[in-house]
């Protein structure tokens, strides 16, 4: 059981929308195959897995939520299986048990897009819409996709965050924001424009919580300091000592 201690209030902002896609990002689309690697990946794996979605997994979450988390891309027998991002992967687990421990999700666990999950002021989305071979899209596919990412990060409110994991997540969000990346560090807080800030986390794989490069603590600190920014209307500002704000955190 995580040992989280879930913020005094919730986290919520207005109705969450599930599958399919609002209208209103309409960049997001489902039968895209601008990349022709992605594209016969994902026709063979059909062949493989008829059941599968096995197509652009697009963003979960309310299109204005103030939280947006950035993943790398979907998982083979994941996301690329179930059409929302992180549900059906081992790295959901980790994702979905601290969101809901910080009041972002309705449940701890996200098994099936029909399992009826909900997030409350919380976006889900990657870098990468399209399952890549062996989990790793190239430079180009990333560049391909980043104005759908663009897309997803244009509704953020003022004063929002926003969790990227992993380097290519923190990479493309920036990308997407029209800003040169700054350099990525588990915690790092970098702020934007409009009061947003985007914190850094390791990415939530099953490679990094075995070996413990994340860890519950870890990954629960990061939500702490997105918790302290909101607290303080967004105005929070990062100092050289603790870029992240994570000093005094108490787990």
């Amino acid at each position: 059981m995580l040992g989280f201690a879930r913020p005094p209030m919730p986290l919520t902002t207005g109705k969450s929308d599930i599958l399919p896609e609002p209208r209103r990002l309409a960049a997001y689309d489902a039968a895209c195959r601008r990349c022709e690697r992605l594209a016969g990946f994902l026709d063979e794996v059909r062949e493989r897995h008829p059941a599968y979605c096995c197509r652009p997994v697009p963003p979960f979450g309310a299109a204005d939520a103030r939280l947006v988390v950035v993943g790398l891309a979907p998982g083979l027998h994941g996301a690329n299986a179930t059409g929302r991002p992180f549900t059906g992967d081992h790295a959901g687990i980790l994702l979905y048990a601290t969101l809901h421990a910080y009041g972002y999700a309705s449940q701890p666990t996200g098994a099936a897009a029909d399992d009826g999950l909900v997030l409350r002021g919380c976006r889900i989305t990657n870098a990468v819409k399209c399952l890549p071979p062996a989990n790793k899209p190239t430079p180009a596919e990333i560049r391909t996709c980043n104005d759908y990412l663009a897309a997803d990060l244009a509704t953020i409110p003022d004063g929002g965050a926003i969790v990227a994991l992993g380097r290519i997540a923190h990479d493309a969000a920036f990308r997407a924001l029209g800003r040169r990346p700054g350099a990525f560090a588990h915690g790092a807080r970098h702020d934007l424009d409009r009061g947003i800030a985007l914190f850094d986390s390791y990415h939530c794989s099953r490679y990094n919580t075995n070996t413990r490069r994340l860890t519950e603590t870890m990954f629960g600190a990061v939500f702490d300091a997105v918790a302290r920014h909101f607290a303080e209307g967004g105005a929070q500002r990062a100092t050289a000592s603790d870029p992240a704000g994570l000093a005094g955190v108490s787990r």
